[in-house]
């Protein structure tokens, strides 16, 4: 159950792949086996249609009136999305959005673990080390950490005039993802993935939808 060499999915399948993963989890931790398009629909907040078009990239997931089994379902979202092990995550940027990030807990809901955090070297938390023990570094030491500990994950949270200089930082650690909170476009190599998280724009849109209703 994968995707062909060449096959690609829509972007907005992509971003249901987690969900997935949290309902088939939650299903299996509720001791349930087997569960329904409609039931997976349901708990996500989507149409049963959509579910099955999604599953329909990944080849035979379920057979029709059988539903899903929720185990194997867990097991294969966790692989594809790389749940199976422990995936080293640096943060940079430690004002106030990057230390709430820094002592939020990924660790405790999927395998992801922020292992390092960095700054601007004259910053007054550099040096120290955070309530969950992560080490806060000068950004003087990133490429040299940041192969130290083999990852290959970043969470960019500076300012956005500074935001792809130290992309380009990253890029030339040996960073291959980054998950921005700068809320500028940053110029990567096509090898290098950015999400972009800009809760301005996700509260704007809230509200537009508040309006609507």
């Amino acid at each position: 159950m994968k995707l062909e060499k060449d096959q690609t999915i829509p972007r907005a399948t992509a971003k249901r792949l987690s969900l997935y993963y949290r309902i088939f989890k939650r299903f299996n931790a509720e001791q349930i086996e087997k569960a329904s398009s409609k039931q997976i629909a349901d708990a996500i907040g989507i149409d049963s249609a959509t579910v099955r078009r999604d599953f329909s990239y990944f080849g035979e997931l379920g057979r029709r009136g059988f539903g899903y089994d929720v185990k194997k379902l867990m097991n294969f979202f966790a692989d594809i999305l790389n749940d199976n092990s422990i995936t080293n995550v640096v943060l940079v940027g430690i004002g106030n959005m990057g230390r709430a990030l820094l002592n939020y807990r990924f660790h405790e809901r999927n395998k992801m673990k922020i292992v390092l955090a960095f700054d601007i070297d004259q910053h007054p938390l550099v040096g120290t080390v955070s309530e969950d023990g992560i080490p806060i570094l000068p950004i003087s030491q990133l490429a040299e950490k940041v192969d130290e500990v083999k990852a290959q994950t970043a969470i960019l949270s500076v300012p956005s005039v500074k935001a792809q200089e130290v992309a380009d930082q990253l890029v030339e650690a040996g960073i291959k993802g980054i998950l921005s909170f700068s809320p500028v476009n940053l110029s990567v190599p096509k090898d290098v993935v950015v999400q972009y998280v800009d809760l301005t724009s996700e509260l704007q849109t809230l509200l537009y939808f508040m309006r609507e209703n």
